[in-house]
């Protein structure tokens, strides 16, 4: 089988504006998915593995396949400045999908991030390059290369369907995506919801106790009392 077979990618790949990407680069994670009507982050084993953890950026989708990663390779060759990997195994979690070598090629292709549904290595090497890795957890077993896999696609990763060129971010707390067909809904509600955020945090510097909207809830609202 020639490469060609073993990997496909569309002719165009499509990307995220950059100034979409800043508008969500600075919120928490929590903040975008309460945006997004309180749903639309990845499965929670999902984590940071790295001590960077904060990212923002354009999802370059992958479909590596289990135990498998020569299409993660191949993404690099595809990749542009400000992307964000997303590498989709189907939650294998017996083989790494990528290691400190993958990772410091993914930095110097100016990939903001990695994110998996899988498992990777080579740990300490992997922070010390300095980008954010994501993934569901650890695992020393490495993967063949033979394919076949695809770049640019539609995937599911961590049970939340993922296109190229969805915005994509992380933090500590973990990994949500913005679809792109869903950029002006979520920009609205993200400044909406960035302003009650700060008006709770003034509450809570100010000593609040509860907020304004549950002091105005009746108890009977609230409490089951007893006869």
């Amino acid at each position: 089988m020639t490469y060609s077979q073993q990997l496909n990618a569309p002719r165009q790949i499509a990307r995220a504006k950059a100034q979409d990407i800043a508008f969500f680069a600075d919120a928490p994670v929590g903040n975008i998915v309460d945006a997004l009507g309180r749903a639309g982050a990845m499965d929670a084993q999902i984590k940071p593995i790295t001590k960077a953890a904060k990212f923002a950026g354009s999802a370059l989708t992958v479909n590596a396949g289990p135990r498998d990663n020569l299409a993660p390779w191949a993404a690099l060759r595809l990749a542009k400045p400000g992307d964000v990997m997303v590498i989709a195994t189907g939650g294998h979690m017996e083989a790494s999908v990528c290691g400190d070598l993958l990772v410091g090629m993914a930095r110097n292709a100016s990939i903001v991030a990695i994110v998996t549904d899988g498992v990777v290595r080579d740990i300490s090497g992997t922070d010390a390059v300095g980008i954010p890795v994501f993934a569901a957890g650890v695992s020393p077993n490495s993967p063949q290369k033979n394919g076949p896999g695809s770049v640019g696609f539609p995937i599911v990763a961590g049970g939340i369907a993922v296109s190229s060129g969805d915005i994509v971010c992380g933090d500590e707390d973990g990994v949500v995506v913005v679809p792109a067909w869903r950029l002006e809904e979520a920009r609205a509600a993200l400044a909406a919801v960035r302003s009650k955020e700060a008006a709770i945090e003034k509450a809570v510097a100010g000593g609040a106790v509860a907020p304004s909207w549950l002091a105005d809830l009746p108890l009977e609202q609230i409490f089951e009392f007893a006869d």
